[in-house]
């Protein structure tokens, strides 16, 4: 049996995987130094490269002046050495001798007896967005060439089972024919016959064959790429092929051995490309190109100039017609990062055509390891507020028909709406605006969605439930694109993410409830994957971002004042006050560090805040508290205070508290029902709130939302009248039979729409009503109405 082999020097790390040999330099611009396999080196001096423009190159009366960044290697850690898989991690920046900028992390994984090499490819931008203008960003390493030009092969994979396959000096079509055999071995990508074999008029002519060295394969949108080669530079194109939507796969060698390269997500996260460069020359170049150099360059300034916004008041205004929280210089996509997979196959000789293919399936849509649903739920994984479908009765047919239809509604409209693009691909939209037929995409804060009202969540139990491919695709795009350009990785606004927006970085609201890790834990613990942990472990001190940035600028006294300036180099730890939705952020982090590490000192500060939790006179009502970072501990100043917004519910405080009962309640018994005592207070009737609470309070929003508040309430007393009340809350009040009708598209078609869709009415603020009807569903669905 084949282990892999991981030999870890002070100036290099040596990996065999019992197939293939690679070598990692410590220093220096090469990713990859060499990938050998037998005695033959078939891949080598792989590196970054990226392009930087002073200016759009579409908006200026000159010509932009184009810079070129390589990779400086400043870090090389082998995380994981073998038997089955070693993975080696390479921190650096892209650089000139004058500057560097764009930090990254890539992974290199390697697997027993493969001869592929798996890559993620991080980068966070660190970039002025008014000076830099990113034209090019990707992947770039050599192949030997050793075989004659007529043998040397290269291949584009296309969609579905289609291929593009030629040979870089062509012997099919000629005026003189070398035959069948040789014609055939040059098709099937083997080496040909002698060519003292051939018609003995073809070999002395060959030299005036051209051999086309360059090739590249463009995916400028989600709809439409193009093939294109020519002899080498200094020569002109010549068109080759089209198609919809390439699976982002090429190879370039021969018999002698090559390399097969893909990319994921390659047209959805357009504008990528694929460019093989001197094939027919001893070496040849291949850069994927995660953004390719042929689009426009990538621009990410804000959107708009403030229009006249200059004040609170006039902030203020302005979201009262846009939805949009501006404020000057909050916009900014400084410390945003993206994660990329690509693959490597490092072939003997040119594969088949049909293995190609399925190496690109193999790309398209890598395998992925899952349990059955039953096996999830035996395991109480991620809280004990789930359940499988249940089609039992008529009223839980109507309800499962209706999550059903809103899934597979989501599930189609990404293609629909193409929602797809670099930074895009991954988020949802937020609100739809049912007179132009098209989801709100130029209204300040009703654009991208940015997890708001937790979809995150409704996706991943959803999988959980129902076991469905498509919907674990569709919550992993999310958290892949959530977790990194929604949130800060560096600089001001570290640790925090931006509320909903037309840009994802545009609106100025920066909140944890959108970087909390309740969102990404799921992905982490059903795939292990470690740039998600990287992420997870950026949370963990979460905290310190509270005391930088006033999120709550706008509102009350604050819309009356110029803003404060940030606090520079805050203490570490201290007690700050967070609200019950920080505080359910915080936990969520901690927690999910505590389950990684087994950490004591962790697993104790999350039991003594949720003892300070549970203590609380006024339990998550409290006003005047504070949650100490250090500690845990939980601080309140004496006061008879309340603190309560209707978007506590909504960030994951529910799902976190859910799975520190499971975890924590046998060390904490009274905070199951303190949690408890939130549901039952809040749908409660006025003389119900002020017995609580101490006074009188007006009605609170979001009624059907918190149905599973007061439903985990009826379960941990057992109490009918409390179930049937949840229900009520669910179903808005109505009869089941009203509120869960079936639902229906409807088809609209030119000069309505641009493209014809099928239209239903859908909301991304709905997540917290199908969340509420599956925990519903869980904690009482043996009450549910019949």
């Amino acid at each position: 049996t084949k282990k892999v082999l991981v030999n870890d020097g002070a100036d290099e790390v040596a990996i065999d995987t019992g197939v293939i040999e690679c070598v990692i330099r410590k220093s220096g611009a090469n990713l990859i130094d060499r990938v050998t396999r037998g005695q033959t080196t078939i891949l080598a001096a792989a590196k970054l490269v990226a392009l930087r423009q002073d200016q759009p190159q579409l908006e200026s009366a000159g010509a932009a002046a184009r810079e070129a960044f390589g990779s400086k290697i400043e870090n090389v850690i082998v995380e994981q050495s073998g038997p089955i898989r070693a993975v080696v991690r390479i921190e650096g920046s892209h650089a000139t001798p004058s500057r560097s900028w764009l930090p990254f992390v890539i992974r290199l994984y390697f697997f027993a007896g493969s001869d592929q090499i798996r890559i993620k490819h991080t980068f966070t931008f660190d970039g002025d967005e008014y000076k830099d203008f990113l034209c090019g960003l990707g992947v770039r390493f050599s192949v030997p060439m050793r075989d004659s030009l007529h043998d040397r092969h290269v291949r584009f994979a296309g969609e579905s089972a289609g291929l593009f396959a030629e040979a870089v000096r062509p012997i099919s079509g000629l005026r003189r024919d070398p035959g069948a055999a040789a014609r055939k071995a040059q098709i099937d990508g083997v080496a040909t016959p002698a060519t003292d074999t051939w018609d003995r008029r073809v070999p002395p002519l060959m030299k005036y064959i051209p051999a086309w060295g360059d090739f590249s394969l463009s995916q400028l949108c989600a709809d439409g790429f193009q093939i294109r080669k020519r002899t080498k530079n200094g020569h002109a194109w010549v068109f080759a092929a089209a198609g919809h939507r390439a699976a982002g796969v090429g190879f370039v060698g021969g018999p002698g051995g090559g390399v097969a390269f893909g990319m994921r997500d390659f047209w959805q996260k357009h504008p990528a490309q694929l460019d093989i460069r001197n094939a027919a020359t001893e070496n040849a170049e291949v850069t994927m190109w995660l953004w390719s150099p042929e689009a426009p360059p990538m621009d990410m300034r804000f959107y708009h100039d403030g229009e006249g916004q200059q004040t609170y008041p006039q902030q203020v205004e302005a979201l009262n017609i846009t939805y949009e929280d501006y404020e000057q210089g909050y916009g900014t996509p400084y410390g945003i990062a993206r994660t990329s997979e690509m693959f490597l196959q490092i072939a003997a000789a040119t594969p088949s055509r049909e293995d190609l293919v399925k190496f690109a399936d193999d790309v398209r849509q890598p395998a992925q390891l899952v349990c059955a649903p039953q096996r999830y739920l035996d395991a109480k994984v991620f809280g004990a507020n789930w359940s499988l479908e249940d089609r039992g009765t008529p009223f839980k047919t109507a309800l499962e028909d209706n999550l059903k239809f809103t899934l597979d509604r989501y599930v189609k409209e990404v293609d629909q709406r193409s929602w797809y693009g670099f930074w895009d691909y991954g988020d949802v939209m937020h609100t739809y605006d049912a007179d132009r037929h098209v989801w709100r995409y130029d209204i300040g804060g009703y654009a991208w969605d940015n997890s708001e009202l937790s979809p995150d969540l409704w996706l991943w139990y959803s999988f959980l439930r129902t076991g469905r491919g498509d919907v674990f695709r569709l919550a992993e795009a999310m958290t892949l694109h959530t977790g990194e350009v929604d949130i800060y990785h560096i600089g001001r606004f570290k640790h925090l993410g931006t509320r909903h927006n037309v840009q994802h970085w545009g609106c100025s609201s920066k909140q944890t409830r959108i970087s909390t890790s309740a969102y990404r834990r799921f992905y982490y613990f059903l795939t292990a994957d470690e740039r998600v942990g990287d992420l997870l472990r950026e949370q963990v001190n979460e905290g310190e971002a509270f005391k930088k940035i006033n999120v709550g600028r706008k509102l009350g006294e604050n819309a009356q004042v110029l803003p404060l300036p940030p606090v520079e180099s805050p203490p570490a730890g201290g007690s700050i006050g967070v609200g019950a939705m920080g505080w359910g952020s915080l936990m969520a982090a901690w927690m999910t560090e505590a389950e990684r590490t087994n950490d004591k000192a962790i697993h104790e500060k999350i039991v003594r805040s949720m003892t300070g939790m549970a203590a609380l006179k006024k339990g998550f009502y409290a006003g005047g508290w504070k949650v100490n970072l250090d500690t845990g501990a939980i601080e309140h100043d004496g006061s008879d205070a309340v603190g309560l917004s209707h978007l506590t519910n909504c960030f994951g405080l529910p799902e976190t508290c859910a799975e520190l009962i499971v975890n924590y309640g046998d060390r904490v018994p009274n905070f199951a029902q303190a949690w408890a005592n939130y549901g039952i207070i809040y749908n409660g009737t006025a003389e119900e709130k002020e017995k609580a609470l101490g006074r009188r309070m007006q009605g609170w929003s979001l009624a059907d939302s918190h149905s599973r508040n007061t439903g985990y309430a009826a379960k941990i007393a057992n109490d009918a009248a409390l179930a049937s009340r949840a229900w009520k809350e669910l179903l808005d009040g109505r009869p089941w039979q009203q509120r869960l009708e079936p639902r229906k598209t409807q088809r609209i078609e030119g000069p309505a729409v641009l493209n014809p869709i099928d239209e239903a009415m859908l909301g991304t603020n709905g997540s917290q009503w199908q969340l509420a009807a599956i925990q519903c569903l869980a904690y009482i669905g043996d009450r549910a109405p019949e």
